[in-house]
């Protein structure tokens, strides 16, 4: 049973301590608000739809004039307030629904949020259509197609991986940066507002780095389209260099709602506060402990210093959680009280359990998934549960392999919410090594060749013509060693392909692990090490533990046949898998990372890798010896920037759970022990707590005092229990316990001073 494996403390057999968030006090609208009241009739009319507004939301719907920040904490009903307060301002002050512009982040939430608007106590479909509802990108692309833009959107990132490949090829620079790095590099650019003249061009790469962007930028304008970011962009400078269009938006848009503020990046918020700036009349809506997204240019600043943006805001705290039962928001809240940027404030529940969160600590990753495969399938053959009740979370792609590779073997339907629909194996570094052991086995493998060239520093599609041609002329029993007489190779590389070729040779018969050793020991890692380009956004450390992890599930094999044609059958697989994804009513688990999850909510999460150096990551860790971390910020305020992001992370995972939460460490990773996560250390409060976070946590000694005879709950799944009064007679007398109701039955337990 899923007891053997998951238990109430991390290690099983520590003293128990539930974190147990305050039950919510369940006054609302109805009585909050008088009948007398001049508006009283607008909430009536929510109440017969079921919309029971509590006093901070009635705060934030009525608000009127002027800046308001709302604090919404998780599953505390932010678009019930949105939708709500939209609706106050069409009937209660009678605003023209053109004057009111509601800002969200996809386009599904934006519909959401019109229809639930359209069906408002006197709001009517013709009001709720005329309400500007919508996203950053579609608000803007409407504003500068009014103004003549009239390029073609460049949507397809397929699309835009081809076309920078094709740029790297004319510029002699194929497979030497990955595309999607290098989008997310200019992008990081654009919604910064960083000039040409700003972009750093010091080094030989960062020279390299903007032509590429300079030739991408070119190729858009010769072929007259742009991509989401330059919408933005030429939105900005389009306001910038036109007051009339300025004071006009802000004639129309005389209230203005932002919603997910914390994903907001310096570009959409000067947009806006542009917009803003005459009336104000500006409410946005998030939460600071959900600030997840740095690396899209999201800024947990905004929110902080929100009041110092515009000094007459007003702030509402939304605090009491609908989602999840009070012991996970307990853990929660436990969790994020340990990050010092952040707007103090505890989420309150209205719902209890007697499953209080459950935790594990699997010898490794593999036997981590085994464990949650083991424990999901109890629960759908008890009956209580189906596959789509079921979402694991983990930090990032490397860290699913694992679970990815025993879902698929055990047949279990489930989707993978990738952000590539990649396998693990199908990663570049990966491949590039993967493609060294098809090599060993099959020297004529010629996919693989040709993916393994860029590690002999050898132009692909130079090298495999000339392979070709040199093959059908004198065939040789490896056909690298054609590179040898390239008319443009240098003796070095001479030297270092028949190397290559005679290390193939050594690892043809050892096992798959010992072979990856090889490779990354005798010149992998090197490479990765003195190949600068590939660091650009991707931390050197990401790449080592990438190649760790494929150490590890190479461990499993005992030949090189074996584990190659396990790797073919898992990308196999996962093109069959990707299917699924088009029916969003297919019943399977989700697997995806914690910052795909943000916004969603599951019956029973189980979140993964809560290990140090997983989460939080080891590039948060090490965030003080990282250059491309937090460009900018002082190193010592670097890895406090990073950690505290982390916690955050970890802080979301755990409050997607609505009724069931499992969090697995597993104690070995990349091949060394590690401890569970400092933030579940940090939030148990029989654990001494040290004002530097960084710093080692140390268990608090505690001193035996005595052992009493006391009720305790007779549940498996309860850990009430209490002193026997002395007027009570345990042979006789009967106890409900005060938690889950079940029996008490008398027992002895431990106290300690």
């Amino acid at each position: 049973m899923s007891t053997n494996r998951f238990h109430k403390t991390i290690s099983g057999t520590d003293t128990l301590t539930i974190h147990e968030a305050t039950l919510a006090n369940t006054i609302n609208s109805s009585s909050l608000v008088l009948d007398e009241e001049q508006d009283s009739f607008y909430f009536r009319a929510l109440e017969k739809q079921g919309i029971l507004l509590n006093i901070a939301q009635i705060q934030a719907v009525r608000h009127l004039k002027g800046p308001l920040l709302t604090l919404a904490g998780a599953g505390s009903g932010k678009t019930s307030v949105l939708v709500a307060r939209t609706g106050y301002l069409l009937t209660v002050h009678h605003v023209h629904p053109r004057n009111i512009l509601l800002v969200t982040f996809t386009k599904k939430a934006a519909q959401e949020m019109k229809e639930r608007i359209a069906r408002l106590p006197g709001v009517t479909r013709q009001a709720a259509s005329n309400i500007q509802t919508s996203t950053f990108h579609s608000f803007f692309l409407k504003l500068i197609r009014s103004r003549g833009f009239d390029q073609e959107i460049l949507t397809s990132e397929r699309f835009k991986h081809i076309i920078l490949k094709k740029i790297l090829k004319e510029l002699g620079l194929s497979d030497t940066y990955q595309p999607e790095t290098l989008l997310t590099l200019f992008s990081s650019y654009k919604m910064n507002l960083v000039s040409f003249n700003e972009i750093p061009s010091s080094t030989s790469v960062e020279k390299e780095i903007k032509q590429i962007y300079t030739q991408y930028e070119q190729w858009k304008k010769e072929k007259h389209q742009m991509d989401f970011d330059d919408i933005l962009l030429e939105a900005y400078h389009l306001l910038l260099n036109s007051p009339d269009l300025v004071v006009a938006l802000q004639n129309r848009f005389t209230y203005i709602m932002i919603d997910e503020f914390q994903d907001t990046n310096f570009l959409q918020y000067e947009l806006f506060k542009m917009i803003a700036r005459s009336h104000q009349n500006l409410m946005v809506v998030g939460d600071d402990d959900q600030t997840i997204y740095s690396f899209n240019g999201a800024r947990n600043e905004f929110i902080l210093q929100f009041d110092k943006e515009f000094p007459t805001a007003k702030t509402v705290t939304l605090d009491i959680n609908y989602r999840s039962t009070s012991t996970i928001v307990g853990l929660g809240n436990a969790i994020i009280a340990m990050n010092q940027q952040r707007k103090p404030k505890t989420l309150q529940s209205t719902r209890t359990s007697n499953q209080p969160p459950m935790f594990a600590t699997p010898a490794s990753v593999d036997e981590e998934a085994t464990w949650v495969i083991q424990d999901i399938q109890e629960k759908v053959a008890s009956g209580d549960h189906t596959y789509k009740d079921f979402a694991v979370l983990h930090r990032t792609a490397t860290n699913s392999r694992a679970m990815f590779e025993e879902l698929t073997k055990a047949d279990i339907p489930f989707i993978n919410y990738s952000v590539t629909d990649q396998t693990f194996y199908e990663q570049w570094p990966v491949r590039e090594v993967v493609c060294h052991l098809k090599l060993a086995l099959y020297p004529n493998e010629y996919d693989a060749i040709a993916d393994m060239l860029a590690t002999l520093y050898i132009n692909k599609d130079v090298g495999m013509n000339h392979i070709m041609i040199s093959e059908n002329v004198t065939s040789q029993p490896s056909p690298l060693l054609h590179l040898t007489s390239m008319p443009s190779i240098k003796e070095y590389q001479k030297n270092k392909v028949v190397e290559r070729v005679q290390l193939l040779k050594q690892i043809r018969t050892i096992e798959p692990y010992a072979a990856i050793k090889m490779i990354r020991d005798r010149f992998y890692d090197k490479y990765l090490e003195a190949n600068e380009r590939q660091t650009v956004t991707n931390h050197k450390e990401a790449l080592k533990e990438t190649l760790d992890e494929l150490e590890t599930s190479a461990k499993r094999f005992s030949s090189l046949a074996t584990f190659i044609a396990f790797i073919e059958e898992i990308i196999e697989k996962n093109r069959d898998m990707m299917k699924l994804k088009k029916d969003s009513e297919t019943n399977a688990i989700s697997l995806m990372t914690i910052h795909r999850s943000k916004g969603l909510e599951f019956p029973v999460v189980y979140l993964i890798g809560a290990s140090e150096g997983i989460l939080p990551h080891v590039s948060a860790i090490d965030a003080d010896k990282l250059k491309d971390l937090h460009p900018g910020v002082e190193l010592k305020k670097k890895k406090n920037l990073a950690v505290e992001e982390e916690r955050r992370l970890c802080y979301v995972a755990i409050t997607r759970a609505k009724e069931e939460l499992f969090i697995s460490s597993p104690t070995h990773y990349r091949g060394k022990h590690v401890d569970v996560s400092r933030f579940l250390r940090e939030a148990s409060p029989i654990q001494k707590q040290e004002k530097n976070n960084s710093k080692e946590i140390e268990p608090i000694p505690r001193k035996f005092k005595e052992t009493i005879v006391a009720w305790k709950c007779s549940s498996s799944s309860c850990i009430a229990w209490m002193r026997i009064l002395t007027h009570e007679n345990p042979t006789k007398d009967q106890k409900k316990c005060p938690l889950c109701r079940a029996s008490m039955e008398t027992g002895k337990v431990d106290i300690y001073e």
